[in-house]
Protein backbone atom coordinates (compact mmCIF):
# COMPACT_ATOMS: atom_id res chain seq x y z
CA UNK A 1 0.00 0.00 0.00
CA UNK A 2 1.38 3.56 -0.95
CA UNK A 3 1.34 5.88 1.78
CA UNK A 4 0.37 8.55 -0.09
CA UNK A 5 -2.94 7.45 -1.18
CA UNK A 6 -3.66 6.14 2.57
CA UNK A 7 -3.85 9.36 4.36
CA UNK A 8 -2.43 13.02 4.30
CA UNK A 9 -1.80 13.26 7.88
CA UNK A 10 -1.92 17.33 9.49
CA UNK A 11 1.32 18.39 11.29
CA UNK A 12 1.85 16.39 14.57
CA UNK A 13 0.23 17.68 17.50
CA UNK A 14 2.83 18.20 19.83
CA UNK A 15 3.65 14.91 21.74
CA UNK A 16 3.85 14.30 18.38
CA UNK A 17 1.52 11.29 17.49
CA UNK A 18 -1.57 11.04 16.11
CA UNK A 19 -4.31 10.88 18.61
CA UNK A 20 -7.15 9.42 16.32
CA UNK A 21 -7.46 6.79 13.46
CA UNK A 22 -10.28 7.26 10.90
CA UNK A 23 -11.23 3.71 9.11
CA UNK A 24 -12.92 3.67 6.23
CA UNK A 25 -14.39 0.43 4.29
CA UNK A 26 -13.94 2.09 0.66
CA UNK A 27 -12.35 4.31 -1.15
CA UNK A 28 -15.52 5.91 -2.25
CA UNK A 29 -16.59 7.15 1.38
CA UNK A 30 -12.87 9.46 1.05
CA UNK A 31 -14.95 12.57 -0.14
CA UNK A 32 -17.00 12.29 3.28
CA UNK A 33 -14.25 10.68 5.21
CA UNK A 34 -12.00 13.55 4.63
CA UNK A 35 -14.03 16.00 6.48
CA UNK A 36 -13.48 14.06 9.82
CA UNK A 37 -9.72 14.72 9.20
CA UNK A 38 -10.16 18.41 8.66
CA UNK A 39 -12.22 18.87 11.30
CA UNK A 40 -9.67 17.30 13.62
CA UNK A 41 -7.00 19.04 11.89
CA UNK A 42 -9.01 22.58 12.17
CA UNK A 43 -8.69 21.50 16.30
CA UNK A 44 -5.10 21.29 15.72
CA UNK A 45 -5.64 17.09 16.23
CA UNK A 46 -3.71 14.75 14.17
CA UNK A 47 -5.64 11.76 12.67
CA UNK A 48 -4.80 9.88 10.08
CA UNK A 49 -7.01 7.91 7.04
CA UNK A 50 -6.69 4.16 6.45
CA UNK A 51 -9.06 2.51 3.89
CA UNK A 52 -9.92 -1.06 5.46
CA UNK A 53 -12.86 -2.98 4.77
CA UNK A 54 -14.04 -5.42 7.73
CA UNK A 55 -15.14 -7.72 4.89
CA UNK A 56 -12.82 -7.64 1.89
CA UNK A 57 -9.60 -6.86 4.21
CA UNK A 58 -10.45 -7.94 8.05
CA UNK A 59 -6.66 -8.78 8.29
CA UNK A 60 -6.02 -4.92 6.99
CA UNK A 61 -8.47 -3.80 9.72
CA UNK A 62 -6.78 -5.83 12.82
CA UNK A 63 -3.07 -4.98 12.01
CA UNK A 64 -4.03 -1.46 11.59
CA UNK A 65 -5.68 -1.46 15.34
CA UNK A 66 -2.53 -3.00 16.32
CA UNK A 67 -0.51 -0.61 15.14
CA UNK A 68 -2.63 1.71 16.66
CA UNK A 69 -2.44 0.63 20.18
CA UNK A 70 1.28 0.41 19.82
CA UNK A 71 1.20 4.16 18.71
CA UNK A 72 -0.48 5.58 21.12
CA UNK A 73 -4.01 6.46 19.05
CA UNK A 74 -6.74 6.85 21.36
CA UNK A 75 -9.77 7.46 19.35
CA UNK A 76 -10.36 4.84 16.15
CA UNK A 77 -13.57 6.36 14.08
CA UNK A 78 -15.27 3.42 11.58
CA UNK A 79 -16.55 4.31 8.55
CA UNK A 80 -18.66 2.48 6.72
CA UNK A 81 -22.19 2.15 4.17
CA UNK A 82 -24.92 -0.53 3.76
CA UNK A 83 -23.75 -3.08 5.63
CA UNK A 84 -21.73 -1.18 8.20
CA UNK A 85 -19.80 -3.95 10.13
CA UNK A 86 -16.87 -1.99 10.16
CA UNK A 87 -17.03 0.18 13.89
CA UNK A 88 -18.35 -3.56 14.96
CA UNK A 89 -15.27 -5.35 14.27
CA UNK A 90 -12.82 -2.22 15.60
CA UNK A 91 -14.94 -2.42 18.78
CA UNK A 92 -14.48 -5.68 18.49
CA UNK A 93 -10.42 -5.56 18.86
CA UNK A 94 -9.93 -2.91 21.26
CA UNK A 95 -10.43 -1.12 24.55
CA UNK A 96 -10.60 2.44 23.11
CA UNK A 97 -13.49 4.59 22.57
CA UNK A 98 -14.67 3.74 19.19
CA UNK A 99 -17.38 5.93 17.28
CA UNK A 100 -19.43 4.79 14.50
CA UNK A 101 -19.96 7.17 11.55
CA UNK A 102 -22.60 5.50 8.83
CA UNK A 103 -22.30 6.68 5.53
CA UNK A 104 -25.36 6.91 2.93
CA UNK A 105 -25.66 5.23 -0.14
CA UNK A 106 -27.23 1.72 -1.29
CA UNK A 107 -30.85 1.40 -1.76
CA UNK A 108 -31.48 2.57 2.30
CA UNK A 109 -29.88 5.99 1.95
CA UNK A 110 -27.82 5.39 4.92
CA UNK A 111 -30.68 4.07 7.33
CA UNK A 112 -29.07 0.44 6.76
CA UNK A 113 -25.71 1.91 7.44
CA UNK A 114 -27.17 3.12 10.68
CA UNK A 115 -28.77 0.44 12.08
CA UNK A 116 -25.84 -1.41 11.56
CA UNK A 117 -23.80 0.70 13.44
CA UNK A 118 -25.56 1.35 16.55
CA UNK A 119 -27.20 -1.94 16.90
CA UNK A 120 -24.08 -3.67 18.85
CA UNK A 121 -24.30 -6.17 21.81
CA UNK A 122 -24.02 -5.54 25.29
CA UNK A 123 -20.28 -4.93 25.74
CA UNK A 124 -19.40 -3.76 22.52
CA UNK A 125 -19.75 -0.31 22.41
CA UNK A 126 -19.85 2.19 19.34
CA UNK A 127 -21.02 5.79 19.64
CA UNK A 128 -22.61 6.39 16.88
CA UNK A 129 -23.49 10.19 15.21
CA UNK A 130 -25.66 10.73 12.28
CA UNK A 131 -25.87 9.59 9.16
CA UNK A 132 -22.66 11.25 7.20
CA UNK A 133 -22.33 13.09 10.17
CA UNK A 134 -18.79 13.62 9.22
CA UNK A 135 -18.19 17.04 11.66
CA UNK A 136 -19.64 15.30 14.64
CA UNK A 137 -17.37 12.71 14.81
CA UNK A 138 -14.74 14.64 14.58
CA UNK A 139 -16.03 16.34 17.35
CA UNK A 140 -16.94 13.81 19.79
CA UNK A 141 -13.44 12.61 19.09
CA UNK A 142 -11.94 15.76 20.00
CA UNK A 143 -14.10 15.91 23.09
CA UNK A 144 -13.02 12.41 24.52
CA UNK A 145 -9.54 13.68 24.10
CA UNK A 146 -10.22 17.44 25.83
CA UNK A 147 -10.86 14.96 29.02
CA UNK A 148 -7.10 14.72 29.58
CA UNK A 149 -5.82 17.64 26.79
CA UNK A 150 -6.97 21.34 27.58
CA UNK A 151 -5.43 22.62 24.72
CA UNK A 152 -7.93 20.83 22.74
CA UNK A 153 -10.35 21.55 25.27
CA UNK A 154 -9.82 25.33 24.57
CA UNK A 155 -9.78 24.40 20.66
CA UNK A 156 -13.22 22.63 21.32
CA UNK A 157 -14.01 25.89 23.15
CA UNK A 158 -12.81 28.54 20.42
CA UNK A 159 -14.91 26.30 17.49
CA UNK A 160 -18.21 26.77 19.80
CA UNK A 161 -18.02 30.15 19.73
CA UNK A 162 -16.96 30.66 16.03
CA UNK A 163 -19.82 28.59 15.51
CA UNK A 164 -22.50 30.50 17.63
CA UNK A 165 -21.17 33.66 15.90
CA UNK A 166 -22.28 32.60 12.74
CA UNK A 167 -25.83 32.59 14.02
CA UNK A 168 -25.63 35.84 15.67
CA UNK A 169 -25.96 37.85 12.33
CA UNK A 170 -29.10 39.31 10.81
CA UNK A 171 -30.68 37.41 7.78
CA UNK A 172 -29.77 40.07 5.82
CA UNK A 173 -26.10 39.70 7.03
CA UNK A 174 -26.09 36.14 6.01
CA UNK A 175 -28.16 36.73 2.72
CA UNK A 176 -24.83 38.98 1.52
CA UNK A 177 -22.97 36.20 2.39
CA UNK A 178 -24.01 33.81 -0.06
CA UNK A 179 -24.66 36.37 -2.95
CA UNK A 180 -21.21 37.73 -2.67
CA UNK A 181 -20.32 33.81 -3.45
Amino acid sequence: MKKSTETKKPAKNPKGKTLVGILTGSPNDLPTVVKVRDTLSELGIASEIVVASAHRTPDKVIAYIDRAHKEGVQVLIGCAGVAAHLAGVIAGHTRLPVIGLPLSGGVMSGLDALLSTVQMPPGVPVATVAVDGAKNAAMLAARILALQDPAIDQALEAAAKRERARYEQTADEALAKFSAK
